[in-house]
């Protein structure tokens, strides 16, 4: 007799920006559709094959990885990992018999999705950025829908499958309101002074950390404070360097596991530019300073924070101004209260804080119209 339990596979990961409105898709469907039986499929090594099963999940790692920049000898296995990758994702495919399969980007989407296409299987892609990647643009062609979080995503995909949902975010994360003061309080903060949060993403960010060292002289003659999210690679030397240094005013944190608390502490925040981090920033309305990562495909991050710039909802640094610029900008913006007002109310006009929900209802809308 045939299942009437609703099947979904959810693909991909890499970094949080790509876990966590995975999560966020999958957390929504339950919340919908309670019987629903979800799987999600990793790269084997990537952060999701430990945080997806603490969020609750079954996750299967598939061997694959990315074209490496830095050295090409690295990317001659590449080839036999991607055709072993496929082979895989049909074995899964055939085993969990999913209804409806979804690609969130990163290095396990494209694998699943191409399998799923190839078995008549129905995908929605979650487009993060404002530059769709080569393998998302591939994949479009035979999506169902794709959902995306930018205007004039036409460029890329057919207009007629397009819908405009933001991006998923962690409504923990960015549930701020009135938590100033207990957040202070937890973090060790001066109630008076005004805070900066640096956050570099789960896994920290070299550039950001480099021009936040270099700067906190600046930053404590300005009398500010700063929350500081370096990430667990950098955490040791820095914490080394801040007690020789003798450098009060400094909170340093390897991860953030309260976004909320940092988020509702800062007065301005300064952040890469993924696609996560924007919709989260938007979510919250705090003024912010984006300083895109080159090392990503396309220079997406570059697009992402120009999005914003043309609504004047951000102010971009380029990372290889950083070091010498950022912290100047920074505390420039601190002290111009006016400025702070305007970026705020123009980032927060920009907030999807529904996105999970439009999302995991399309996915079911395609499940409806299989049978």
């Amino acid at each position: 007799m045939e299942s009437t339990t609703k099947r979904v596979i959810i693909s991909g990961g890499g970094t949080g920006g790509h876990i966590f409105p995975a999560i966020a898709i999958a957390n929504a469907l339950k919340r919908l559709e309670p019987t629903i039986e979800i799987l999600f499929v990793g790269a084997n090594g990537r952060m999701e094959m430990d945080k997806v099963p603490a969020a609750g999940y079954k996750i299967i790692g598939l061997d694959i990885q990315g074209i490496n920049r830095q050295s090409l000898l690295k990317n001659i296995l590449l080839p036999f990992k991607l055709w072993k990758s496929i082979q895989r994702a049909r074995t899964v495919i055939r085993n969990f018999h999913p209804d409806v399969v979804v690609g969130v980007g990163g290095y396990a989407s494209g694998p699943l999705l191409h399998a799923a296409g190839r078995m008549g299987i129905p995908y929605l892609i979650q487009e993060q950025n404002s530059y769709a990647g080569i393998t998302n643009k591939k994949l479009g062609a035979k999506a169902s829908k794709i959902c995306v979080a930018f205007e004039g995503m036409e460029r890329f995909f057919p207009r007629e499958r397009l819908l405009i949902t933001g991006n998923p975010i962690r409504q923990d994360a960015v549930d701020v309101e009135g938590k100033e003061f207990e957040a202070k309080e937890l973090l060790g903060l001066d109630h008076d002074k005004k805070t900066v949060l640096l956050t570099g993403g789960s896994l920290g960010a070299r550039t950001l950390n480099e021009s936040m060292l270099e700067g906190l002289k600046k930053i404590h003659e300005a009398n500010l404070q700063v929350i500081w999210q370096c990430g667990s690679y950098y955490y040791e030397k820095l914490q080394n360097l801040l007690k020789e240094d003798g450098l009060e005013d400094v909170c340093l944190k390897p991860f953030l596991h309260r976004m909320d608390l940092a988020y509702a502490a800062a007065d301005v925040i300064i952040a890469r530019a993924g696609a996560g981090t924007i919709a989260e920033l938007c979510a919250v309305g705090k003024p912010a300073i984006l300083v895109p990562s080159p090392n990503v495909a396309e220079d997406h991050q570059t697009k992402n924070a120009l999005a914003l710039i043309k609504k004047n909802a951000a102010i971009m640094v380029e990372d290889g101004k950083a070091r010498e610029t950022l912290i100047d900008e920074t505390i420039t913006l601190v002290k111009d209260r006016d400025e702070r007002r305007v970026l705020s109310a123009n980032i927060k006009q920009l907030a999807k804080t529904d996105a999970d929900e439009v999302i995991a209802n399309e996915v079911l809308k395609l499940i409806k119209d299989k049978y």
